[in-house]
């Protein structure tokens, strides 16, 4: 049966950096996991956050507005609206906000339980 979820309505998570929501994931009975990332603009005296690492599914992220940078082990990769990345399991990353409004990510995962296979780093 299709389901209408409300964003006003999603999971709130506490993430490090972060404001996270997860609309989609195995708690509504889903098998796929959709979360929505707000980076905020970085102010003086902010503390940098560190990587993440999903260890056995792949994410797919779509910038929905802002820039940034999105630094991984393969390297850094500067994102706009629009611009769609690929990462794979195992792979060591964060997404920083590089401009002036926050910077909003829809981000996909093939994964019912994203936090499960997940670590957080305080650094690289």
């Amino acid at each position: 049966m299709a389901k209408l979820l409300k964003q006003s309505e999603a999971k709130r998570l506490g993430l490090p950096g972060r404001s996270s929501l997860e609309p989609v994931s195995g708690e509504i009975g889903s098998r796929v996991s959709v979360r929505i990332a707000t980076i905020g603009v970085p102010q003086p005296g902010d503390r940098a956050r560190g990587p993440h690492v999903h260890h056995d599914f792949e994410e797919c992220i779509y910038v929905l507005s802002g820039r940034g940078t999105m630094q991984a082990e393969s390297g850094a990769y500067p994102v706009a609206a629009g611009d769609i990345l690929l990462v794979p399991a195992g792979e060591k990353h964060m997404t920083l906000n590089t401009g002036n409004e926050p910077l909003v990510l829809l981000c996909f995962f093939p994964t019912p339980d994203v936090t499960s296979g997940t670590t957080e780093f305080a650094s690289f």
